[in-house]
């Protein structure tokens, strides 16, 4: 194909959705396909203003804040999708850390389905193919916990807390019907599946 591919990994806290992300581009890249690493977090140029909201919100929850932050996301999206993928070369892999599934996880409010509407309303790129990468909740509250910065979420300070982000999440997944991808075994295991997804998109067969 000659424009580039999007894909998209999403996913609750602690899932090895990063660890993933660097498996996959590996794979990719020894196949000598060319694969653009982004990070929705990292490309946001509101970001710090967004987070504030954010800390507000988790104070103080409801509705208003939670669609305004819904909408600062989108629009930052947005921007994203016209200043950085569309400036992609021609025949990559565009693999980016978070897109606007995630909010399926972490917006308690607002029903997904209206957050969806929104993202799609403001222009936001629809990745070609959107990655869920789930455990059971105590797997990935396990391996946050072992891990140097812990669960590092905003939004999420409890096992109760984080069931509930992973079960929106893997409905959302399923009313889309989106790929999910357990990520509760090897990460050869996942990554396979992830493979497996994309090198149809780009006219190849499960090996490359």
């Amino acid at each position: 194909m000659n424009r580039p591919l999007f894909v998209s990994l999403d996913g609750p806290k602690g899932a090895g959705k990063t660890t993933l992300l660097e498996a996959v581009t590996k794979v990719l890249r020894a196949d000598n396909q060319k694969v653009i690493r982004l990070c929705e977090k990292k490309s946001d140029p509101s970001r710090g203003e967004t987070m504030a909201l954010v800390n507000q919100l988790v104070r103080d929850p409801n509705r208003d804040l939670e669609w305004e932050v819904c909408e600062r996301f989108a629009d930052s999206r947005a921007w994203i999708s016209r200043h950085v993928l569309d400036k992609q070369p021609p025949g990559s892999i565009i693999l980016i850390d978070r897109w606007y599934p995630s909010d399926a996880a972490f917006r308690r409010i607002i029903p997904f389905a209206h957050i969806l509407q929104l993202n799609i309303d403001r222009n936001v790129r629809v990745p070609d193919l959107h990655v869920g990468v789930v455990t059971a909740p105590e797997i990935s509250w396990g391996r946050a916990a072992a891990r140097r910065r812990g669960l590092g979420s905003t939004v999420t300070q409890t096992l109760e807390e984080h069931s509930a982000c992973t079960q929106a999440f893997e409905r959302a997944m399923a009313d889309n019907d989106w790929v999910l991808c357990r990520n509760e075994g090897t990460i050869e295991e996942a990554t396979r599946r992830v493979i497996s997804r994309i090198y149809p998109l780009i006219g190849l067969g499960p090996g490359g």
